[in-house]
């Protein structure tokens, strides 16, 4: 299984940014899909969840901001995030497991390579 993860950038505070995550041998709409995030000299974070049936959670720090979907038909995972802040600056990851349920942000076995976003002010 391998995950992309493809649309960072820079971009100012107040903006938007959308990133989309594409794998392969793996189906959007099968299973536990999630986006983290590790920032600068910090811990990897889980961002934003949806499991096969489109439940969905997100971090504390980007509800209302951040949306998490997905295009069944084209097998692709997306985060929209608006508002943007320098806080969100970090590598965002893209992450699956196996199985229809989330168990939060836990025991997720297929990782991306990760693109970068950068939020000056």
């Amino acid at each position: 299984v391998r995950l992309v993860e493809s649309g960072g950038g820079s971009v100012q505070a107040g903006g938007s940014l959308t990133l989309s995550c594409t794998p392969s041998e793996y189906y959007v709409k099968d299973q536990c899909m999630a986006w983290f995030r590790r920032g600068p000299g910090q811990e990897r974070e889980g961002v934003s969840s949806m499991e096969r049936f489109g439940r969905s959670t997100y971090a504390d720090s980007v509800k209302g901001r951040f949306t998490i979907s997905r295009d069944n038909a084209r097998n692709i995972l997306y985060l929209q995030m608006n508002n943007l802040e320098p806080e969100d600056t970090a590598t965002y990851y893209c992450a699956g497991r196996t199985g229809s349920w989330c168990e939060g942000f836990d025991n997720f076995d297929y990782w991306g390579q990760g693109t970068q976003v950068n939020v000056s002010s």
